[in-house]
């Protein structure tokens, strides 16, 4: 059996392979699980560094970009994280020190080490309700975040102008999830971080919201997703070919209809009759008025094509056993033959 240790951010004691992420609230376990399963498959042992100390490691895995160790074995890197958060994950020349580096991003697929795979999901299929058992047109499960400077692309603020725009003008129909949004948003400028601080004092001695549409935290995205009618999927940032991430496909899980934005290229994965494209629209006004004019025959019609597009083939890029397939055989072929394929 061999040994490998796994650095994720945040991680130890094999955390990573807990049924729960104790570093994030949304963010399952389930392709980590699958990946750690799969390489024992391969006499492959994978844990975290701290219990592999003393032992000999065979390679080292790396999730996303970050500084690396100085040792003379084997390293590989899953950089799926967008690269205006991760800088690294576009580093032709970071990228290039590693055996294999596998992402979504065709500037790094494109090195002589570099493998596709698209950003892993655990698809769950379930019954879900049905147009009229959704009260609430709109909602939007987000963190409160933002980049700390202006950036072309931004869908940060794209978002943030949604959901001002609906407080304004549409405050019943609509309905803000995550974390954060009892705070003001994250401020980086020195005045903005002195209006933030008297926002922030506002809402700690006299109850004031900076979010009037927040409605709380969540166990599960399914509890926003399946009382509305409609998800607001904005990706972090907008025009990345090939970055498509959960955000989409968790809306259709709950049978709520996704209004994306993101990918450019979208439309050549998913089909564009199980999502509503904001870039089809000149405005937020527009495109309110065309999610409260869809009648309950189309709206039946979006979830039934999302139903078949999360059981057939088409979602196979995207769910964790292929992502899984892909790492697990791309590093064990490394090491050993025959291969064994994820199942």
């Amino acid at each position: 059996m061999r040994q490998a240790s796994i650095y994720a951010e945040g991680h130890s004691q094999n955390s990573l392979f807990a049924l729960n992420d104790p570093t994030h609230t949304y963010a399952p376990t389930f392709t980590s699980r699958l990946l750690r399963s799969s390489l024992l498959k391969h006499d492959i042992e994978l844990n975290t560094p701290d219990l592999n100390i003393g032992r000999g490691v065979a390679f080292e895995l790396y999730v996303e970009g970050q500084s690396l160790q100085d040792t003379p074995i084997p390293k590989y890197l899953i950089a799926t994280e967008n690269p205006y958060i991760n800088p690294l994950n576009c580093d032709v020349e970071f990228c290039s020190q590693f055996n294999k580096v596998f992402s979504w991003n065709p500037k790094i697929t494109s090195l002589p080490n570099g493998v596709l795979v698209m950003v892993p999901n655990e698809i769950i299929l379930n019954s879900t309700p049905a147009y009229s058992q959704r009260p609430l047109l709109v909602a939007l499960i987000n963190a409160n975040k933002r980049f700390p400077k202006e950036l072309d692309g931004d869908l940060y603020e794209e978002r943030l102008k949604l959901i001002r725009w609906y407080e304004k003008n549409h405050p019943t129909e609509f309905g803000l999830y995550g974390r954060g949004w009892d705070k003001p948003s994250p401020s980086f400028g020195a005045l903005e971080k002195l209006t933030r601080r008297l926002k922030r004092l506002r809402t700690q001695l006299y109850g004031y919201k900076p979010f009037p549409s927040y409605l709380g935290p969540i166990n599960t995205k399914f509890e926003a997703y399946g009382r509305a009618k409609f998800g607001i999927c904005y990706e972090n940032t907008k025009d990345l070919p090939n970055y498509i991430t959960e955000k989409i496909f968790d809306c259709m899980m709950g049978g709520c209809v996704p209004v994306y934005w993101g990918a450019n290229n979208v439309r050549d994965f998913i089909p564009d009759n199980c999502f509503i494209d904001r870039r089809d629209f000149a405005n937020i006004a527009d495109l309110h008025q065309f999610l409260v004019s869809m009648d309950e025959a189309n709206y039946g019609r979006y979830q039934a094509n999302m139903a078949q597009f999360l059981a057939g083939s088409q979602i196979a890029p995207f769910k964790a056993e292929s992502f899984v397939s892909t790492v697990a055989i791309g590093i064990a072929q490394d090491f050993e033959k025959p291969l064994e394929v994820c199942s």
